[in-house]
């Protein structure tokens, strides 16, 4: 009897170890239509249903912040950024703690950047992506907005009317002609949000790419070497896609550039991403780079750096821990921060 009681104790440990020794596998998968775009997903598991219970995760969750964070389209039982925005001048919206969470955050960014990531400037964005749908239709009849419908829309951009009551979980636009637009911070956000999300469920050693807003968690393999992640060559006539391969562990890296989004008036482009000083495109550089470990502070500074000076922008990021950028200037031209070269592949 204790013979047999020792066997069957031996074989449940041997099949434990087995389990336990199991190789980990590198999978990867992806999905449309989220946040616009497509989400790539990249992790180790033990086997294609863990990976698929992984990424099934993953889409939830995004899924979420993608109704909640929508200023195009309404969802049955969800008040999300549309509805605040409907909503403007006539009423407080009860809304999910992580629409508050999200605009108290941009309110810190707008301070943090000076003013240069606003995400009350709904009502300018609104009028070039007009512009630009309309000229991308029909490219012989493209044109500028008007200079004083920018400026009168402009008018409307006061953060200060944006009124949060947490007690109440409400948001509510005093402005009845302000306009709401995360476009430049929420994305990143919730990377960061679902990759926590993610890491409380012990789901580690992953690799989360949304359109091109990277957060990687851990490393690869049993070894947990870096995550290999390129940064775009913003100059398309070049045969190098890759400007440089950095090496990523626990970080995000995140670009803003002028060559995805743009139309063409009288032969020159204008892109999407809009200086609030002068309610034009951006001029200073073709693309700006960010890598930190906060997928959403790295989303809202590449966007603010982008609208800023190169001199004014370094001075944000060297007053920033942990913290690097690249800036491409519109020569093609490259400068970084102080740390950035470590992280370039070796």
């Amino acid at each position: 009897m204790k013979k047999t009681l020792l066997t069957i104790l031996l074989f449940i440990i041997t099949l434990l170890a087995s389990s336990c020794n199991k190789e980990v596998k590198k999978y990867d998968g992806s999905f449309l239509f989220l946040f616009d775009t497509i989400t790539e997903v990249s992790a180790y598991a033990k086997s294609e249903d863990d990976f698929k219970e992984f990424t099934n995760f993953i889409h939830d969750e995004l899924e979420i912040y993608h109704r909640l964070y929508d200023k195009y389209n309404s969802y049955e039982g969800v008040n999300n950024i549309k509805t605040i925005n409907d909503n403007a001048g006539k009423g407080p919206v009860i809304v999910d703690q992580k629409i508050i969470d999200l605009l108290k955050y941009s309110i810190d960014a707008y301070k943090m950047t000076n003013g240069t990531l606003n995400i009350a400037m709904g009502s300018v964005l609104e009028i070039w992506h007009d512009y630009r749908e309309e000229g991308i239709n029909d490219p012989l009849n493209s044109k500028l907005p008007p200079k004083e419908l920018l400026e009168e829309a402009n008018s409307h951009t006061d953060l200060d009317n944006l009124i949060i009551d947490e007690s109440k979980s409400t948001v509510f636009i005093k402005d009845s002609k302000m306009r709401l637009d995360v476009g430049a911070i929420a994305k990143g956000y919730a990377v960061e949000q679902v990759a926590q999300s993610a890491i409380e469920k012990d789901y580690n050693n992953f690799l989360l790419s949304v359109g091109g807003n990277v957060r990687t968690v851990g490393g690869k393999g049993k070894e947990q070497t870096p995550w290999h992640v390129g940064i775009q060559n913003p100059d398309k006539e070049s045969e190098k896609y890759s400007l440089f391969t950095l090496a990523l562990k626990d970080l995000s890296l995140v670009s803003s550039g002028n060559y995805e989004r743009y139309y063409t008036v009288d032969g020159r482009k204008y892109h999407h991403i809009i200086n609030p000083a002068s309610l034009m495109p951006s001029e200073y550089f073709a693309a700006v780079s960010i890598i930190c470990q906060d997928s959403g502070q790295a989303d809202l500074l590449s966007t603010a750096i982008f609208n800023m000076s190169y001199e004014e922008g370094l001075e944000l990021i060297e007053d920033l821990d942990n913290t690097e950028a690249l800036w491409v200037f519109n020569d093609y031209s490259m400068k970084y921060s102080d740390g950035f070269e470590d992280l370039i592949r070796k």
